[in-house]
């Protein structure tokens, strides 16, 4: 017990002096998500109950939008906005249409809340600040896949066509991701808004014309803050729930490569065990563990890649895990058998997916499957080991 509380103050420590801070965000009220159900529990169609958000397979799912039709399909999508705009199996499109409906409907009760002279100052700019973040997320150009307003809120952007893609890359974050979170002017590219489109415009450098999709996943609740939560896996093996859980209604044939950054490498290393074939590769960048000893541990066949800027404090934080306070072995260092890439430029904890970097380069190879491209961390050039006979885009 002296060791696990030691290493949680060392942590803690560590993560309180090198910039990882956070903003608490207070609840905030939105469409309640147990009503929403209710009502979808209630409908029926042709006398019979609609899939189950919580436990229908997603080909089930897609089965019943099939045969339910565009029009009809539409008109259940009006009258249950936030539970079709987060169901799984459910077209890409659909699921579009209905979180514009949600959004609107949050963004003109957030607007109600803005002018209520019952709000302190805090709470007055924390609904400015939401405003603003529905505004912006119904631009027309942008495909919402999944958002719930409640509480700090959740939500995931996909960029591409994501029924037609050929690769589809998703993009795991890590602590103090929500919807306030999800896109910043200032550190643009260490939020998940902007890791999705540099990783998305470099992914179409590196393979132009190839059918790609990247999704900005932030639907899981993270650790809001450096406390017990980002010490421990129990926020992770929720959202790992839910990434397995996309992963296995994504549209189409597909392969998947996933990006996990930060916090973020922990709910892939819980997930992986889970994930489905069509997931070829699992890449970590700035990783506190993966709950693993070993690469081999993670039960996948994935390749795992892993790479970290030497300038990242994340190297100082204790990679180890006592009484379930930390995350286990370093998957950057050579013993854990990760393909270890070079993250030349990424110039700190956030900076992995800045423009220009090598560290942005590797991740768009393995997003499209040019592994011949990837530059390794060492001169022996041992991470293209084994996969040059892979298929790219």
């Amino acid at each position: 017990m002296t060791r696990a509380v030691l290493a949680l103050g060392v942590v803690l420590l560590l993560l309180a002096t090198t910039g990882w801070t956070a903003v608490r965000q207070r609840p905030s009220p939105g469409p309640p998500r147990e009503a929403a159900l209710v009502a979808w529990e209630r409908e029926r169609f042709d006398g019979r109950p609609l899939p189950d958000p919580a436990g229908a397979p997603p080909r089930a799912v897609a089965a019943f939008f099939a045969r339910l039709g565009q029009d009809r399909a539409e008109r259940l999508a009006a009258r249950h906005p936030l539970v079709v705009g987060n169901l799984n199996g459910a077209p890409a499109a659909l699921r579009y249409r209905a979180n514009r409906i949600s959004l609107s409907r949050a963004l003109a009760a957030e607007r109600g809340r803005v002018d209520d002279p019952r709000l302190t100052a805090d709470g007055r700019h924390e609904a400015l600040r939401r405003v603003h973040r529905f505004t912006s997320l119904l631009r027309p150009d942008r495909q919402v896949l999944a958002f719930d307003p409640a509480g700090t809120g959740r939500t995931a952007e996909v960029l591409g066509d994501l029924e037609r893609a050929e690769r589809i890359s998703v993009i795991v974050p890590g602590v103090d991701t929500n919807l306030l979170t999800f896109q910043k002017t200032h550190n643009r590219y260490g939020a998940p808004a902007g890791m999705a489109h540099a990783l998305f415009e470099a992914e179409r450098r590196t393979a132009p014309g190839a059918r790609i999709a990247v999704i900005a996943w932030a639907d899981y609740t993270a650790p809001a803050a450096v406390n017990v939560d980002a010490a421990t896996g129990r926020l992770a093996a929720h959202g790992a729930e839910r990434l397995v859980a996309l992963a296995a209604a994504l549209p189409g044939h597909a392969r998947v490569a996933l990006f996990c950054h930060s916090y973020g490498s922990v709910l892939c290393g819980i997930a992986a065990p889970r994930l489905p074939g069509r997931v070829t590769d699992l890449a970590v960048a700035g990783s506190p563990g993966m709950r693993a000893e070993r690469a081999a541990d993670l039960g996948t066949p994935a390749r795992v890649w892993a790479m970290r800027d030497p300038d990242d404090w994340i190297g100082d934080v204790p990679h180890l895990e006592v009484g379930g306070i930390g995350h286990g072995a370093d998957p950057a260092e050579p013993e854990f058998g990760a393909r270890i890439l070079s993250a030349a430029g990424a110039a700190g904890h956030s900076g992995y997916f800045e423009p220009g970097t090598e560290s942005l380069g590797n991740l768009a190879a393995i997003g499209v499957g040019a592994y011949e491209r990837l530059v390794c961390a060492h001169a022996d050039r041992a991470c293209h080991d084994g996969i040059f006979d892979a298929e790219g885009v």
